[in-house]
C-alpha cells in the first residue's frame, strides 16, 4: 500500500473514532435529560389547606376556634377576610391608636401549626383595618404593613362568636342559613376595597375617553367652520 493510501486510511479511522465519541456524548446527554425530565415536570407541592382559625381579644373569654365543621361557608368567609393579605403589599399607614377601636388577633392554623397572624380592627374609624405583623409563624418575612379590611369583617367576626353589635345594613343575607350576616349576594367589589378602587378607576377612564371624544368633535367642527369662513372671505 502506498504512503498516500495509508494516510487516507488513517484519516478515515480517525473520522470514525470521532463520530463514535460524539455519538457516545449525545447518548449520555440524552440519558441524563430523560432522567431529569420527570423531576423537572413534577408539579410543585400545593400549600397545606388551613384547618382552623383562632380569634383572641380582650372581650373574648379564652380563645374562639372556628373550623370547617362549624360551617364551610363561615370558615371560608372568615379565612377570606385575611387570606388575601398574605402576599399583598401594604396600602395604608397605621391609624392613630384612638381611631382603631377594639383589636382582635386572628391566627390561621394548619392542623396545630400557626401559619398566619393578623390583628383585626373591625370598628376602626373610616372602616375596618388589618395589621400584618412582620414576623409570621410560617417563617415568611413579609414587611410589617396595614391594610383596609373588607366591609364584611364586623359581621363575619360576629357570626364567628366575637361580641360585636350586628350590622345587617352592611350586606344583606347570611352565612350557612344564619341571618343578619355576610350576604348570599355578596360581590367581590363590595368586600374587596382594591377591586372597588379598580372599578372606580375604570369608570374614570371611560369618562375621560368620552370627554376626549366630545372635545375632538367640537374642535373638528370649529376647524371646519373656520375653513369655510376663510374660503368665503
Amino acid at each position: 500500500m502506498s504512503t498516500t493510501g495509508r494516510e487516507a486510511g488513517t484519516m478515515v479511522r480517525r473520522a470514525i473514532t470521532r463520530l463514535w465519541s460524539a455519538a457516545g456524548v449525545v447518548a449520555v446527554a440524552a440519558t441524563l435529560t430523560l432522567g431529569a425530565a420527570p423531576a423537572a415536570l413534577a408539579a410543585p407541592k400545593a400549600p397545606a389547606k388551613p384547618t382552623s382559625i383562632q380569634i383572641m381579644g380582650k372581650d373574648i373569654p379564652g380563645t374562639l376556634i372556628v373550623e370547617p365543621s362549624d360551617g364551610a361557608r363561615l370558615f371560608d368567609t372568615l379565612l377570606g377576610e385575611v387570606n388575601w393579605i398574605a402576599t399583598a403589599k401594604p396600602v395604608t399607614t397605621a391609624p392613630k391608636a384612638n381611631k382603631l377601636g377594639p383589636k382582635y388577633t386572628l391566627i390561621v392554623l394548619v392542623k396545630s401549626a400557626p401559619q398566619q397572624v393578623y390583628n383585626l380592627y373591625p370598628e376602626a374609624t373610616g372602616g375596618p383595618r388589618v395589621h400584618r405583623p412582620a414576623p409570621q409563624p410560617s417563617g415568611g418575612q413579609k414587611p410589617d404593613g396595614w391594610f383596609y379590611g373588607r366591609l364584611t369583617m364586623p359581621e363575619t367576626l360576629r357570626l364567628s362568636g366575637v361580641p360585636l353589635q350586628p350590622k345587617p345594613d352592611v350586606i344583606n343575607g347570611g352565612i350557612g342559613g344564619v341571618g343578619g350576616g355576610v350576604g348570599e349576594n355578596l360581590k367581590v367589589g363590595d368586600a374587596d376595597p382594591i377591586s372597588g378602587v379598580n372599578d372606580f378607576l375604570g369608570r374614570m377612564r371611560d369618562l375621560l375617553l368620552l370627554n376626549g371624544a366630545v372635545l375632538i368633535v367640537i374642535v373638528s367642527g370649529l376647524a371646519g367652520m373656520a375653513f369655510l369662513i376663510r374660503r368665503r372671505i
